[in-house]
């Protein structure tokens, strides 16, 4: 090859690296997540949701240097959440915390439910899993559950239980409570827990059922007094604390809520494991363990595909136990 072809090809490849170099460079896609990520709780802050969607968020910010911004937007039972959640672009920066609550449940009690979570959501990462408390003042007479039962049978309707949410996980586990101990007793529904145990520390309602991370400060404080936990076993954030079961005849009582991040339908799958395994991560150090066990909920960490699985289950599970509470939702 002479000087002269030589000088030519050379001038061809700088001409086409001048050219093209930039559009190719464009084209490549921006490592995720190149701009703030929005977490959309769907209750008010100060909640058991509100907190551990904070724990994560924060843990999320301070260990990839990603900017997670948490957004409250509470009401109807958290649909109102969801819903939103549901209608941002599938890009993986519109995220949100969901629960049994509205996504298992919600389906068959909401009429006019406008999403469907089989189809419109994502399922990215289980965060936790926790049984529910039922408090009460910490001067309330009731010392246990048994004591609930005797005084609702002998004066029906007189108490009062105060709940999160109509549609919630925690209002079905009053209402299944109420129907397997065969008593009557009115249901007070908040626009979130906090409220709601404001009002139960006051004795404005006679008593609450909670997630544990909404009420285990006061709980702690000295502020309410726990009679039960509704799972089947004890919860190891308050091990001193019965189960319904053990403290009634109601011997196969047994209900727990989960918390867990969505993404919109047809998120980037790339991007639901790039969260999936950011958010495992947290789940598996000690300090986050630390920091989930004293809200009361375990973390449980899991693929997508099997999160998926759990959410298709329980969703499939609570149609016939809503359906034989009676409870509906307009």
């Amino acid at each position: 090859m002479n000087r002269k072809t030589l000088l030519s090809l050379l001038a061809c490849s700088a001409f086409s690296a001048l050219a093209f170099g930039p559009h190719l460079a464009h084209a490549q896609p921006a490592a995720y997540p190149s701009k703030p990520i929005r977490l959309i709780v769907p209750f008010p802050p100060g909640g058991g949701t509100d907190i551990l969607s904070r724990i994560i968020g924060t843990r999320l910010t301070e260990a990839n240097k990603w900017t997670v911004v948490v957004d409250n937007k509470p009401g109807a039972g958290g649909t109102i959440g969801i819903t939103e959640a549901v209608r941002m672009p599938a890009t993986g920066y519109e995220m949100v915390m969901g629960q049994k609550d509205n996504l298992a449940v919600a389906p068959w009690l909401y009429k006019s439910l406008s999403y469907d979570p089989s189809k419109d959501l994502t399922a990215v990462a289980l965060v936790a899993e926790s049984p529910l408390v039922i408090v009460t003042a910490a001067n309330s007479p009731f010392r246990n559950m048994a004591d609930v039962i005797a005084a609702a049978k002998a004066a029906p309707d007189t108490i009062t239980y105060g709940s999160p949410g109509n549609g919630t996980t925690i209002h079905l586990a009053g209402e299944m409570f109420k129907m397997a101990a065969g008593i009557k007793i009115t249901h007070v529904p908040y626009k979130g827990s906090n409220p709601a145990v404001i009002d139960t520390m006051s004795g404005q309602v006679a008593m609450m059922v909670s997630s544990i991370p909404s009420a285990i400060a006061q709980i702690k404080a000295g502020k309410l007094r726990a009679l039960a936990v509704t799972s089947a076993k004890r919860s190891v954030s308050l091990p001193d604390v019965p189960t319904v079961a053990e403290s009634t005849a109601l011997k196969d009582f047994d209900v727990s809520s989960w918390y867990g991040v969505f993404m919109p339908a047809n998120a980037p799958k790339d991007v639901v494991a790039t969260m999936n395994a950011a958010i495992n991560r947290q789940l598996a150090l000690p300090e986050v363990k630390e920091a989930i066990h004293a809200q009361g909920a375990e973390p449980r960490p899991m693929t997508p595909a099997a999160f998926a699985a759990l959410v298709k289950a329980d969703h499939a599970k609570w149609e016939g136990i809503v359906a034989a509470s009676g409870v509906k939702v307009e």
